[in-house]
């Protein structure tokens, strides 16, 4: 993988910007909750992302708590359906509340990829693709992830239409131009999109970790 692995704030800290933030109350957890949870694996999950389950904190809830600057995060409008897209088949999701995603990358070394080429390449690599609400809350921690040029696809979470076959859109998270339907206003704030399947990006790398584990609250 790239050399944009990440580390992170311990997760004491991580939590306490959950709670700062209100999505422990948005998932039904209390405060004590989340910090009890945090300080039982203490320096164990060092260098992990602490998440919160996407059934329980979904985008929709977690994008307009994203700043960049004085700009507030949103869902592009054509994206109503946000909340549908659910972890592929292949990724084993703790069922715990809490939860840790290690060794998460931005993957700036499959830029110019398309999520159909970068899939394989991150599973061969033995990498798991991050899920939206993932890459949300590693903004949430790390605001200096998302950077002109450089941001990144959680093509983890996708969307099933009712045959089961694969919605053609995978979402990712950048920074908006103010420009079509974003509105002017909402220039260099931090975006929650979607980009067709097939296509590449040079500026778009594709979110992964090294895996998943569940965190008892």
């Amino acid at each position: 993988m790239s050399e944009t692995t990440q580390t992170f704030t311990p997760l004491r800290t991580q939590a306490e910007r959950l709670i700062e933030l209100g999505v422990h109350e948005s998932a039904g957890l209390s405060a004590a909750e989340v910090r009890a949870a945090a300080e039982r694996l203490g320096d164990a999950g060092e260098g992990a992302l602490l998440a919160v389950r996407p059934d329980l904190a979904p985008a929709s809830v977690l994008a307009p708590l994203l700043r960049r600057r004085d700009r507030t995060g949103f869902v592009v409008t054509d994206m109503t359906d946000v909340d549908l897209f659910a972890p592929l088949g292949t990724i084993g999701l703790p069922d715990t509340p809490l939860y840790l995603v290690s060794g998460v990358d931005r993957g700036d070394d499959l830029a110019n990829w398309s999520p159909d080429e970068a899939l394989p390449a991150l599973t061969a690599a033995s990498r798991t693709p991050l899920l939206l609400t993932e890459g949300i809350h590693w903004v949430l921690q790390r605001p200096d992830v998302l950077e002109r040029n450089h941001c990144f696809m959680t093509i983890g979470s996708r969307l099933r239409k009712p045959d089961g076959t694969l919605d053609a859109r995978t979402p990712a998270l950048w920074i908006s131009n103010g420009t079509g339907r974003d509105g002017r206003e909402r220039r260099e704030a931090p975006k929650v999109g979607w980009c067709w399947a097939g296509n590449r990006h040079t500026w778009l790398g594709f979110a992964s970790g090294s895996g998943r584990r569940g965190l008892e609250s």
